[in-house]
């Protein structure tokens, strides 16, 4: 029987630029890029040079402390460019790809007929490792390693988001496939967030344990899932991964080859092609929008809440399935303050008249309609985080960098992800998610 995660705490955000559930082949990318800073945590060391020519599936860098976590190439072709900036920091690792891609053979193997080690030893030396991302500290997992189970959220709660119904409806035996790979590195379970209201393909995902979500988001966030069936304590480990990734693990232990196909999808009212694109990791931007959006707009890999803003030029995020593109908030606006000046802006206090129309959707732009003020006592962390955690007093215990408090604070349950409605939601407007990730930063360096 499933378990049920069912959230009350939270908030559901009804926002206009929904895209359609029709899937459209993007053009081929002339270059892709590897960024080092997607990884958090992870000190790159080059192990091709530039001009080398690469599969895909070859091994162009690792982890200096840890030679297990390895980053491959996503298509083959020639290795243009190594940017870097300050003290020589590796930014971007730029593969010029051939029109024809050309895999390395990693042979084909039945991880449910193969010893445990061996699947281990499989994906982390393959490259697949880095899909795995270990909780505490959301950085990449350590292949020492085991952890005491595994969560993969295929129902995203937030606002304008890829379904992983659409992303995954053509790529089930190799999603299946992974998942019994995923298996054999955990001796507890493995997790799978499904949507209670929907009816697919993945409820019927065999060797996982099925959690059923319903409520606003945040409940689709993995960490309100572990929250609510295995709760962090300090010293576990707990490993999460993106569903699409399941699928290219899955598809390598079937064909031997290394396919890093990324379906995204282009979101927000400023992109006039909607829809799911098939693309491919770290691909160009303007493979996939083209110039198919507004001007004076920004361009996020992710959704609204969690995303980073890139430009037009640069390249999609390596986790990223979301392309959100919404206007610019840089005009002002008279006596903006005045809850009925105007009824597209939503807010989670009574500051507007959006309590008034809970179902309207609303066409959103980047204005923070106010300053960072004071960080005061006003309960409406409270009400968006489902967690049993006081978000306030963490924050101001993360910022003052006192481990103690943090600890005891429920640091170790945490991830930015998890305070992204307070950032959005707190009338301090301040930057809770970078406060939190720079808590856990903290926590890395100075208990490990």
């Amino acid at each position: 029987m499933p378990t049920d995660v069912k959230i009350k705490k939270g908030l559901k955000l009804n926002l206009k630029g929904e895209a359609e559930n029709s899937i459209e082949q993007a053009q081929k990318p002339k270059t892709v890029a590897l960024r080092p800073s997607n990884f958090h945590s992870l000190v790159p060391k080059m192990v091709v040079k530039e001009g080398a020519r690469l599969k895909a599936g070859d091994e162009i860098l690792f982890s200096k402390y840890s030679d297990k976590t390895r980053v491959v190439s996503p298509v083959s072709g020639t290795l243009k460019e190594i940017k870097r900036g300050a003290k020589r920091k590796i930014l971007d690792v730029i593969i010029e790809a051939d029109d024809t891609f050309e895999y390395k053979d990693f042979g084909i193997m039945d991880p449910l007929k193969t010893d445990s080690s061996e699947v281990k030893n499989r994906i982390f030396s393959t490259g697949l490792g880095i899909f795995l991302n270990q909780r505490p500290y959301n950085i990449p997992a350590n292949a020492e390693d085991t952890p005491k189970a595994i969560y993969i959220s295929a129902y995203d709660t937030a606002p304008l988001t890829a379904s992983f119904e659409v992303v995954l409806q053509d790529k089930v035996e190799h999603f299946q496939t992974g998942i019994n790979a995923l298996t054999k590195l955990t001796g507890g379970k493995v997790y799978l967030g499904v949507d209670k209201n929907s009816i697919s393909f993945l409820n019927d995902i065999e060797n996982v344990e099925l959690l059923t979500i319903s409520g606003p988001h945040p409940a689709g966030n993995v960490g309100t899932l572990i929250h609510e069936t295995e709760p962090m304590n300090r010293g576990e480990r707990v490993w999460t991964i993106n569903p699409e990734d399941v699928a290219i693990i899955g598809e390598q232990f079937n064909t031997g080859k290394f396919n890093a196909e990324r379906t995204v999808v282009v979101t927000g009212t400023a992109a006039k092609n909607r829809k799911y694109f098939k693309s491919i990791i770290g691909a160009e931007v303007s493979s996939i929008l083209k110039n198919d959006y507004e001007e004076n707009s920004r361009i996020i890999s992710g959704n609204v809440l969690t995303g980073e803003k890139i430009e037009s030029d640069s390249f999609i995020n390596f986790f990223s399935n979301t392309l959100t593109v919404i206007p610019e908030g840089n005009e002002h606006r008279m006596f903006g303050w005045l809850p009925f000046k105007d009824n597209n802006i939503h807010s989670a206090s009574k500051t507007s008249l959006s309590w008034l129309f809970p179902n309207k959707k609303y066409d959103v732009n980047t204005n923070l309609n106010g300053e960072e003020r004071a960080l005061v006592v006003t309960g409406e962390m409270e009400e968006v985080m489902p967690l049993d955690i006081l978000p306030m007093q963490l924050i101001k215990a993360c910022m003052a960098g006192d481990i103690e408090k943090m600890e005891n604070l429920g640091i170790y349950e945490v991830v930015p992800e998890d305070f992204a409605l307070v950032e959005y939601t707190n009338t301090s407007k301040i930057e809770a998610q970078e406060i939190i990730r720079n808590g856990l930063d903290i926590m890395i360096t100075e208990v490990g």
